[in-house]
């Protein structure tokens, strides 16, 4: 047999099929690495609900919990820092739990998304649990930058790549929710190779944000600052971590209800703390994409004045961008370009992202003008 979504990644589909039970022999540990978007958290779901589905009375059924994250050999940790993986994010949900003998399966497995947020601390603590971890147990690492993640961990686990989906793949996946064909390239090309950035960019507010990050890029090439069109990206990305810390601190009240008086207000506390870094984490991750799209609105017009239209991304506007590429330097499009990016990279270490904005903007109305 073989998993669900290894249609487009050979390499993964050669080692994790040769695992598979009953005749295959899983590794203790794996590093999926590839591309956001590539499918790397639904093959490890799947791959997890087929270790754990082995010799169970009724497996399609431990295959539908597992679906749903409510098997209890399963863990399935996500980074709670903002900006990297904390050593409690691992403490007890992995490295005691890996010590304890399944609840009902075989084997327990456990699933870490964003292993290249692993600092020394967390890392030096998971390294016992990767080197001599108990014979039920399985680690499944997942990243997207595979270089970040420390060489003794990727040294401890077993290589699994997976491949980005084509612009031509993604384009077609796309024509049935975009507007055009040309909407559909565009959105593909601008996701660079993330298959679940591309849809977000073709539906919902995708639209929108690229309108915003459109108007922002125009109104610094025209050195026209007074409309402030920057806000309209910062207000989605405000609006996006409130809801992101409404939905964990929602969570945290239930949980909290179900548990003696004695540990309520100590789950309600680190509730609350983990509340507030989700919000943020949705944040800046909303004002990284929308600064991402104006960064690469830039890098079109520096593109076309290259003559180089093949390389577009924003390949339903053409119109707009050639219009903008007007009597442009190349050389300041690309200085601006470098200027967003350098705001990118600071948005993890400076939460004053309005000011950040703001300055952007006039440091890119004078670089271009």
């Amino acid at each position: 047999m073989s998993l669900p979504g290894l249609e487009h990644h050979p390499h993964a589909r050669a080692v994790l099929t040769g695992a598979l039970p009953p005749a295959g022999s899983p590794s203790h540990a794996y590093l999926f690495h590839g591309p956001a978007g590539a499918g790397k958290a639904r093959v490890a779901r799947a791959f997890a609900a087929e270790l754990l589905a082995e010799g169970a009375p009724d497996p399609d059924g431990v295959r539908g919990r597992v679906e749903r994250g409510s098997h209890p050999d399963l863990t399935w940790v996500v980074p709670t820092g903002a900006a990297e993986m904390r050593v409690e994010d691992l403490e007890e949900p992995v490295i005691t739990a890996a010590t304890r003998t399944p609840f009902e399966a075989r084997r327990r497995v456990f699933v870490i998304e964003s292993a290249d947020a692993m600092r020394d601390a967390a890392a030096n603590r998971m390294l016992k649990t990767l080197e001599e971890p108990a014979s039920f147990v399985h680690l499944i690492l997942l990243t997207t930058r595979p270089s970040q993640v420390l060489p003794t961990i990727v040294s401890r686990c077993q290589s699994v790549r997976f491949d980005a989906p084509g612009e031509d793949e993604l384009t077609a996946v796309l024509e049935a929710h975009a507007g055009s064909p040309e909407t559909a390239r565009a959105c593909a090309r601008l996701a660079l190779g993330d298959g679940d950035r591309a849809l977000e960019l073709a539906t919902g507010e995708g639209p929108e944000l690229r309108a915003a990050a459109q108007a922002f890029a125009q109104a610094v090439l025209a050195d026209d600052l007074a409309a402030r069109p920057w806000m309209a990206i910062l207000d989605r990305a405000r609006r996006l971590g409130e809801g992101a810390q409404a939905l964990v601190e929602e969570q945290t009240r239930e949980a909290a209800e179900m548990l003696p008086q004695r540990e309520r207000k100590r789950a309600e506390r680190e509730g609350a703390d983990a509340a507030k870094r989700a919000g943020r984490r949705a944040r800046t991750r909303a004002l990284d994409e929308g600064l991402r799209l104006t960064g690469l609105w830039l890098r079109d017009l520096a593109v076309i004045l290259d003559g180089a239209l093949g390389l577009v991304h924003n390949v339903d506007r053409l119109d707009d961008l050639r219009a903008g590429a007007e009597r442009r330097d190349v050389h300041a499009l690309r200085r601006a370009v470098a200027l967003v990016d350098d705001t990118r990279a600071s948005l993890v270490l400076n939460p004053t992202e309005e000011l950040q904005f703001d300055a952007l903007a006039v440091r890119l109305a004078r670089a271009l003008r």
